[in-house]
């Protein structure tokens, strides 16, 4: 059988092949369920014929067209599905919360090493405020005297805040991967973020506090203030749970263990990124306007706070299966 031959023999199969590729395009929500079989069945030949080709008439046009076909053949019938509206609603009503409470122990841990050293630092800088020019790092330390005098450095013009906000959501976002990533090195570089910003938190709370501004600077805090703390804590939770693995692998080898923390801890940054970019709109825009009383602004952290808690906490349980009719007849019976 020469390549003429063999093309007009195979002609409609292929025809066929290329239609339902067409239709594909569209989704392969447009093709009937008979129609999948067939197009799988049709490209499965259509490799064989391929094979064929490549072997008796290499170089022949019926070939490269044989090779196109199966190409766009291989991409349809082995793409992976894309990412979904509904796989994306499910992540975050189930995906993101589950990894929040699978990964509670270390999330809490992390907050621990971030607020135990915020207490102590602030005590401390509000007791004796000459302990913040040691405490607190060196580009801080220009904060000190505008402090001194009851100022804050919170005032953001009105021009300059979609700037700020988006400035504020890229930190944000770093200070969250970086405390995530330093997990690698067995946690100790998790531990030190988390310090370091407990120290930093801290102690400029204790020496706005001495100098009576700190209620004006908690006022600027709190409306962002809850979430991206707690993205910061879920951060530092998923780096502990990474360096855990490498320290602690159980019966698992160290690099599946690792492996098995990272896709946990991979679906809480993806899910913290949202969050952070909400912190961030609220702290360029809301936090900093003065004609937004202090009321509301303290009330948008406590409501935003429950909200966030309350869908970490409870969103993606699983329902109880019903009890079976038989069985409640014979429990009221018995």
């Amino acid at each position: 059988m020469d390549a003429e031959q063999f093309f007009r023999s195979r002609r409609d199969s292929w025809q066929e092949l290329s239609d339902l590729l067409d239709r594909s395009q569209k989704g392969m929500q447009q093709l009937s369920p008979e129609a999948v079989n067939r197009l799988g069945s049709l490209y499965r030949a259509a490799t064989s014929d391929l094979a064929l080709a490549q072997r008796d008439f290499p170089e022949n046009k019926v070939t490269v067209y044989l090779n196109q076909l199966v190409g766009r053949g291989h991409a349809v019938v082995y793409r992976g599905e894309p990412m979904a509206k509904r796989r994306l609603w499910h992540f975050v009503q189930v995906g993101f919360p589950r990894a929040f409470r699978g990964t509670w122990p270390f999330i809490l841990a992390a907050a621990l090493l971030m607020l135990i050293p915020a207490l102590l630092a602030g005590w401390m800088t509000a007791w004796q405020p000459e302990a913040s020019v040691w405490l607190l790092p060196a580009q801080v330390q220009e904060l000190i005297p505008m402090i001194e005098d009851q100022e804050l450095w919170t005032d953001v013009p009105v021009g300059e805040r979609p700037y700020t906000s988006s400035f504020i959501m890229q930190n944000n976002i770093r200070v969250a991967f970086m405390a995530f990533g330093s997990g690698v090195l067995a946690g100790l570089g998790t531990v030190w973020i988390m310090v370091f910003n407990g120290l930093l938190l801290g102690g400029l709370t204790g020496l706005t506090a001495h100098y009576g501004v700190g209620f004006d600077l908690w006022t600027f805090v709190i409306g962002h203030g809850v979430i991206e703390l707690s993205v910061i804590f879920i951060a530092g939770g998923a780096g502990l749970s990474l360096g855990w693995a490498i320290i602690q692998p159980g019966l698992l080898r160290r690099r599946d263990a690792l492996a098995q923390a990272a896709r946990q801890s991979v679906r809480l940054i993806v899910g913290s990124v949202p969050l952070l970019v909400l912190a961030g709109t609220i702290e360029g825009f809301i936090s900093p306007a003065e004609n937004i009383p202090w009321p509301v602004k303290w009330g948008i952290g406590v409501v935003s706070g429950i909200g966030l808690y309350s869908y970490l906490l409870l969103a993606g349980r699983k329902r109880p299966s019903p009890q079976p009719v038989e069985r409640k007849l014979n429990s009221r019976r018995n």
